[in-house]
């Protein structure tokens, strides 16, 4: 993952992840505000598991570079069978997306086995707080360098995981709270956009930090400055682009709550209105065949009565 690439492809993994739930989440909300309930995952009209599909297809994908491809000699470990130290984060960044296949597989495996939905449900809940539990934890006990400049963008991103993994499993508890889906759904893109940014801020010379440089150590490219005063500027400024992405982010998410409850809200609306208008001109025929058919049978009846009585009169 210590490359541009490797911080981008799972970056853009994430925020596509994040977009789908938020936009499933909110047209959910929209639909049944008063019987809305989370759900961990998204079916597809064509492909029902194409989420957990993907999920599996990107995690596997990750392990292969992280173990056998990215390596020089395609595979991770010493000529004596240990893993040297230059590819320990290798190990981390393939653990974490091992974790992430296993709850995209088992949530195909529970939905498969026809159990309790609730059950199922916090289940696979479960399993992405475990995952999210994972990549926290390896972040946070990161092999690389944790002072510098790198270290500061791990740092911010734990912050984000952790909000990720706190809504994951109040969501077990409430499921049928919206806002805490929807801060997980955020927090999801989140994560993507701020990985997508760390990999181009730093394996792009042109948005090194003044003062700052890339060096070469142990086979891999890491950000260093020259003094304290540079890296201080340096962290300072991850800091304020974080601080601006949270904002970004926020606008975002809200904003995209506010357009499409809009549009959705509309659409019902619209709907309900079709069918009562449908249900007012049915009831108008029904009445006016009732009252056609009250009037004809007056007229036949006094028809027949104005007959007798005029061959009454004639008699």
């Amino acid at each position: 993952m210590g490359t541009l690439v490797g911080h981008v492809a799972p970056g853009f993994a994430f925020l596509a992840l994040g977009l789908w739930h938020l936009l499933n989440h909110i047209k959910l909300y929209s639909l049944h505000p008063n019987s809305y309930t989370s759900t961990p995952w998204f079916p597809s009209s064509k492909i029902k598991y194409i989420e957990l599909y993907l999920i599996m297809l990107g995690s596997s994908i990750s392990v292969a570079m992280e173990l056998f491809i990215g390596p020089e000699k395609h595979q991770p470990f010493d000529a004596d069978g240990t893993i040297p130290s230059n590819h320990l984060h290798n190990f981390e960044h393939a653990t974490i997306s091992l974790t992430f296949f296993t709850y995209a597989a088992f949530a195909i495996l529970l939905d498969r086995i026809h159990c309790k939905k609730n059950t199922r449900d916090a289940l696979t809940q479960l399993l992405g707080a475990v995952a999210f539990s994972q990549q926290l934890l390896l972040f946070h006990l990161h092999s690389a360098d944790h002072m510098g400049v790198e270290g500061q963008y791990h740092l911010l991103l734990q912050i984000v995981i952790l909000v990720s993994l706190a809504t994951t499993l109040i969501g077990i508890a409430l499921p049928g709270s919206f806002l805490t889906s929807f801060v997980r759904s955020a927090s999801i893109l989140f994560q993507g956009a701020w990985l997508i940014l760390m990999g181009y801020m730093l394996w792009t010379p042109e948005f090194i930090p003044k003062g700052c440089f890339i060096n070469v150590e142990e086979g891999h490219e890491v950000v260093r400055c020259h003094g304290e005063e540079a890296l201080h500027r340096a962290k300072s400024l991850v800091n304020i682009e974080f601080s601006w992405f949270l904002v970004g982010i926020t606008i975002f998410s809200v904003g995209l709550y506010v357009i499409l409850g809009k549009i959705i809200g509309e659409k019902i609306e619209y709907a309900t209105l079709s069918r009562e208008d449908e249900y007012t001109s049915d009831d108008v025929e029904s009445q006016e065949d009732t009252k056609d058919g009250a009037t004809k049978s007056n007229f036949i009846g006094m028809g027949k009565g104005g007959f007798i009585a005029s061959i009454d009169i004639e008699r």
